[in-house]
């Protein structure tokens, strides 16, 4: 399949928005790392003893290293970039087990969070994964606004991670 083909996985919730999603390329690493970034801005924003640039490195070495873990240690995964009305607007990895559905990562651009994307999305997922007799589980920071979200779609907390749960939907 080609890169710039949108990835035919049949989500008609997500569809019916406007979503598309493509495969990740080598193009699309800067995007990434802006993505990345944007998760880390309130966090940041706090720093006072770095620089603009030092932060802007920072930031780029953590993306690099969190891309290179996600690559390595989910090798099977689709890597899509989201899109909205043909922009770029996030990024969807997912891996699928045998056993279950593995959200690595789901994450749009501020301006598209809060927009009502990720609920449509999320729910493609779980059909999907309920279609096949699995669950779906995501690692969530307890303080991500997310939360609320993953647990009104019937998400649960499996286990404690420190910073982040483990959160798993059961069919």
């Amino acid at each position: 399949m080609d890169a710039a083909t949108p990835v035919p996985f049949g989500w008609a919730r997500a569809a019916a928005l406007g979503l598309t999603f493509r495969r990740i390329t080598d193009a699309d690493l800067p995007f990434l790392a802006r993505v990345y970034a944007s998760t880390r801005a309130e966090e940041m924003a706090v720093v006072t003893t770095m620089s603009d640039a030092q932060k802007a490195a920072f930031l780029a070495a953590q993306f690099e290293l969190q891309h290179a873990h996600y690559q390595k240690y989910y090798p099977e995964a689709d890597w899509l970039v989201t899109m909205h009305a043909g922009e770029d607007v996030g990024r969807l990895y997912i891996e699928r087990w045998p056993s279950q559905h593995r959200i690595i990562d789901i994450t749009f651009l501020p301006e598209h969070r809060g927009r009502g994307l990720g609920e449509p999305l999320l729910r493609d997922l779980m059909d999907e994964a309920s279609a096949a007799g699995k669950d779906v589980s995501i690692h969530v920071e307890k303080l991500n606004p997310a939360m609320r979200l993953y647990r009104r779609l019937g998400f649960v907390t499996e286990e404690d991670k420190g910073v982040y749960d483990l959160m798993r939907w059961t069919a």
